[in-house]
């Protein structure tokens, strides 16, 4: 007989991106199990035009075939951030990193289960223009009917 660990629900909904994933990397280091829903509606603070022109320059380094690879969709964009929070070249790290689940919009799955939210990271608090992740992902080519 298996137990499963409890998987804590995270509504990235009006969620700042670095202070989301900066605490749930911690999290995710102290063998907690993490799910995110509502990746693309997390915020970046900032100007939109220059930050979509950051990232698309970003884009242009390396190789198609080579790399580095760059995240386009707003699930892989929030995973890749918490990637870069982690010691994820060492076994911790990585084991840490295959505790997280990233989604586009809530499943079915996790329709009924208790949702929580980081206060720390409430957008709600920022003075400065800010947009989401899903914004920024429409803007380097993403395609949400795919």
């Amino acid at each position: 007989m298996q137990t499963t660990k409890p998987v804590t629900v995270i509504n990235a909904e009006g969620l700042i991106l670095g202070r989301m994933t900066s605490i749930i990397a911690k999290r995710l280091l102290n063998g907690e199990e993490i799910v995110i829903v509502n990746a693309e509606k997390a915020v970046l603070s900032g100007k939109k035009k220059s930050k979509v022109t950051e990232a698309k320059e970003f884009l242009e380094v390396g190789s198609p075939k080579m790399g580095p690879f760059h995240p386009r969709r707003p699930d892989r964009i929030v995973r890749r951030t918490v990637r870069g929070m982690l010691p994820y070249r060492q076994p911790k790290g990585k084991q840490a990193y295959k505790r997280l689940k990233v989604f586009i919009g809530l499943p079915e799955e996790f329709k009924d289960q208790k949702m929580e939210t980081i206060e720390a990271a409430q957008a709600k608090k920022l003075t400065c223009p800010y947009f989401t992740i899903g914004e920024l992902a429409k803007e380097l080519g993403w395609n949400p009917g795919e």
